[in-house]
C-alpha cells in the first residue's frame, strides 16, 4: 500500500444560501476558502485533488484556478452532500483506479492546515490502508475524514444530504482519531464569516 496513491475529494458544490453568497469564493488570508482547502490537500500529499462543483459553478471556476486539481461537476448536487460524493468517487475511479483510499473534506474550515492533513495521511499508510482516520473536534469525529478504497461502495450507497459523518457514527471498520483543534469552525453564515474576520 506504501506506493499507492490516496486521492482527495474537496465538496465545492453547495449553494452557501445562509450565507447568502459562495462560500467557496469568500478570501481568507489572502486566498479563497476553495484555493486554500485545494493547495492544502496537494501539499500534504494527495493526489489526485478532485473538486466537486455544482451551484454557482461558472463563477468558480471563473475565480479559481485548478492548479493541478481535477474540477468535476455535479449537476445533482441539489440532492445534497452524498450526491457530490459519489461524483467524487466517479472521478476517481477514471483517475486513479488503482486509488488506496479518499480524503473526504469541506471547503469551510479556516482552522485546517496542511500539517493536519499530512498527519491523517500517515496514520492512514502506518495501518497499511485498512482504517478509516477521522479528525475529531468539539467531542465528535468529522471531517476532513479519510476512507479506505474497501469502503467507496459504501460510500457511493449514501444518499440525500448524508455525509461521511453517518459512516463515522457506525463504521465497520477501525476508525483512528486525529485532534483537529479548531475543526469545529466553519463558515455557514454572515456570522460566522465576521467571527472570523
Amino acid at each position: 500500500m506504501s506506493g499507492a496513491e490516496v486521492a482527495a475529494v474537496i465538496l465545492a458544490a453547495g449553494a452557501s444560501r445562509r450565507l447568502g453568497r459562495p462560500k467557496q469564493l469568500v478570501e481568507y488570508e489572502g486566498e479563497t476558502l476553495l484555493g486554500r482547502a485545494m493547495r492544502l490537500a496537494q501539499e500534504a500529499g494527495f493526489h489526485p485533488v478532485v473538486v466537486v462543483v455544482g451551484a454557482e459553478r461558472e463563477a468558480i471556476r471563473a475565480a479559481v484556478a485548478p492548479g493541478g486539481a481535477v474540477f468535476v461537476e455535479n449537476e445533482a448536487w441539489q440532492e445534497g452532500i452524498a450526491s457530490s460524493m459519489r461524483a467524487g468517487l466517479r472521478a476517481i475511479r477514471e483517475q486513479e483506479p488503482q486509488a488506496a483510499g479518499v480524503l473526504m473534506m469541506p471547503c469551510d474550515q479556516p482552522r485546517l492546515s496542511a500539517d493536519h492533513l499530512r498527519m491523517l495521511l500517515s496514520g492512514f499508510r502506518a495501518e497499511g490502508g485498512s482504517c478509516i482516520v477521522a479528525s475529531v473536534y468539539a467531542g465528535t469525529r468529522g471531517v476532513p475524514a479519510l476512507f479506505p478504497a474497501a469502503m467507496f461502495q459504501q460510500l457511493n450507497l449514501l444518499a440525500g444530504d448524508v455525509g461521511a459523518r453517518k459512516v463515522l457514527v457506525n463504521p465497520p471498520v477501525p476508525v483512528l482519531e486525529v485532534a483537529f483543534p479548531g475543526g469545529e469552525v466553519d463558515i455557514d453564515s454572515p456570522g460566522d464569516l465576521a467571527g472570523l474576520e
